[in-house]
């Protein structure tokens, strides 16, 4: 199933005990429609607040009319779901598909304004300082390669490793769509990878911004890996301007059925 949510309420997609998760909202809301006990297993565990589009888990079910009337399930689920979260699609996949474990790269967006703006703090981090968005370029390309990424992972995570092969890391003005009469200052930021660390984007987003307000250089990107200590490396921006915006696999699934 493909899955899109607002994360500003959720406290991440996996179930907890401390608050409500995307995770518990689906199964309560597929077990209500299909009449069975439904554990539904997510591509990846997004954090507290932070959104997706296009995010993909799977679930077993005996129900026929998941084949038979897709269409309907998904409209009843939606019925019950909350507002700030939509299943887009329900599709057939072989019995030993896994949505965490057969994914080949995820890939994640953060966006950045630097002056105000009303309409895009909902899903902008407002960062009041200019940004030099070629050094924040060149530092990104450090990133690329498979490398041990603890100095970004947030501290007592508990993984047995902390080796991630990143794929690309760029930024990139983008245009919003809130009225304003410039452009400037509005920046994305995308980056590809096989895994993710707990708290790895933003805590890489937090050191970027530092490089681009030049407070750092470039080069301190190779002296954080090198080093691996959490500690020095940028602080960790806010989760509401992060979006989970893409997820592969060795096989055909309906978001991307054209790779």
């Amino acid at each position: 199933m493909t899955i899109s949510y607002n994360g500003a309420k959720y406290c991440g997609w996996q179930i907890q005990n401390n608050g409500i998760t995307v995770e518990e909202c689906i199964e309560k809301a597929l077990s209500s429609v299909l009449g069975e006990e439904i554990d539904v297993v997510g591509a990846g565990r997004t954090d507290s607040g932070v959104n997706a589009i296009g995010f993909i888990a799977h679930f077993d079910s005996e129900k026929t009319q998941l084949l038979d009337q897709t269409a309907k399930v998904i409209y009843k689920t939606n019925a019950i779901l909350p507002e700030d979260i939509v299943v887009t699609d329900i599709f057939p996949v072989a019995e030993d598909a896994h949505a965490r474990f057969d994914a080949t790269s995820r890939t994640y967006t953060y966006y950045v304004h630097t002056h105000k703006d009303p309409f895009a703090k909902q899903y902008s981090l407002f960062y009041k300082f200019p940004l030099d968005i070629e050094k924040m370029n060149k530092a990104a390309q450090y990133l690329i390669g498979t490398k041990e990424f603890c100095c970004f992972e947030k501290l007592h995570s508990g993984n047995n490793t902390s080796i991630c092969n990143v794929k690309e890391a760029y930024w990139e003005k983008y245009t919003p769509q809130t009225g304003q009469i410039s452009e400037e200052g509005y920046y994305k930021f995308t980056i590809t990878a096989n895994r993710f660390l707990r708290n790895m984007v933003r805590a890489i987003v937090g050191t970027l911004l530092e490089i681009g307000r030049g407070k750092k250089d470039e080069q301190w990107i190779v002296e954080l890996i090198q080093n691996k200590n959490r500690t020095q490396a940028g602080q960790s921006v806010s989760g509401h301007a992060l979006f989970l915006t893409g997820i592969t696999y060795p096989y055909n699934t309906a978001n991307n059925k054209d790779k």
